[in-house]
């Protein structure tokens, strides 16, 4: 059943649609910058083959019964199981969720927002979450099992991502080392 499609205007940065409301996303610290550069960059290393890598990309989600709305994730990997046959204005701003959401957190990012989000990108379709926290070097995978947290000595794997690992100690001490 399609109950209809919330449409907002394009912004920069980027508004999506969380919570009944229009946020606009906020706009990114250098730790964020440089753990959705390096992380988007490992993944997009990664991906030759399985579909594609993009950061900052509108997707226009519809969790079963519910209006289609726009979010944008820090980092998206879709699968070429859901590009296939879309041309390229539907690529553009695909019509479901991505496999796999990643949002790096920020010191201004509200926790029901971040929350709301993940929600729907789960019941909209994608196979986890990856939230990002440089402050506390942790990863959280959410999938539709829970969540997992990864810290100090993890790395992160998951089904989602086939033979995709990233030894989170060295993540960060790349991603955050400063600027001699």
């Amino acid at each position: 059943m399609d109950v209809g499609e919330i449409s907002l205007l394009l912004t920069n940065p980027e508004t999506e649609w969380i919570r009944g409301r229009p946020v606009q996303k906020v706009s990114p610290f250098r730790n964020h910058s440089r753990v959705q550069l390096l992380l988007g960059k490992r993944l997009d290393d990664w991906v030759r083959g399985p579909g594609e890598v993009g950061t900052e990309w509108r997707f226009r989600i519809a969790p079963p019964g519910e209006p289609r709305r726009p979010l944008v994730p820090d980092i998206a990997f879709v699968s070429l199981d859901q590009l296939r046959g879309l041309g390229i204005d539907e690529i553009q701003a695909p019509a479901f969720a991505p496999s796999v959401a990643v949002e790096a957190l920020s010191p201004d990012d509200d926790g029901c927002d971040l929350a709301s989000k993940i929600d729907v990108y789960l019941r909209g379709g994608s196979a986890l979450v990856i939230v990002v926290d440089p402050a506390r070097r942790t990863a959280a995978l959410y999938d539709r099992q829970g969540v997992a947290t990864l810290g100090t000595g993890d790395t992160l794997r998951h089904a989602a991502l086939p033979e995709f690992q990233l030894t989170l100690d060295a993540f960060f001490d790349e991603a955050l080392r400063l600027p001699n």
